[in-house]
């Protein structure tokens, strides 16, 4: 009978007896233990166990497996409803796709972009090269500092 009440999907009420780092161990109905992994303990990101539970916190809890040495997995997240974890992350993802373009779009404004960059940096790289006297480079700007000196 006792096994009846904690099947895979069924809701039960327990208590938390120990808490540790990846997660709670809750007494169920009946005496069984069963296990509320750090993932499984909410909606959000849950970096201490101890945040969110306390030993001796009545809890209502999802089953989520017993294996066949009886381990009981289960899970306070799967009880509240997704729609603020959805609403959340999705009001992320919206805001940057209020003006959302194709990936088409995305990949052809970036290759424009990449283009108008590499003839402006070889424009640059061109009018500093010719400006030096072309390969003269150091010897031909040395010159014009000379002369530049002795027309003070």
């Amino acid at each position: 009978m006792i096994s009846m009440s904690i099947e895979v999907g069924s809701v039960v009420e327990g208590v938390v007896t120990g808490i540790t780092n990846f997660g709670a161990f809750v007494e169920l109905p009946g005496g069984k233990v069963g296990l509320i992994h750090i993932s499984e303990v909410a909606d959000v990101y849950v970096r201490d166990v101890k945040d969110f539970l306390k030993e001796q916190d009545k809890v209502k809890v999802k089953v989520l497996s017993v294996d066949d040495r009886g381990k009981i997995g289960l899970s306070i997240k799967q009880l509240q409803p997704p729609a603020p974890r959805k609403q959340h992350s999705n009001d992320f993802r919206r805001s940057n796709r209020v003006n959302s373009l194709t990936f088409e779009d995305k990949l052809s404004k970036f290759l424009k972009d990449s283009d108008e960059r590499l003839t402006d940096l070889k424009r640059n790289t061109d009018s500093k090269r010719g400006g030096n006297g072309g390969r003269g480079g150091a010897g031909g700007g040395g010159g014009g500092g000379s002369a530049a000196r002795r027309a003070e």
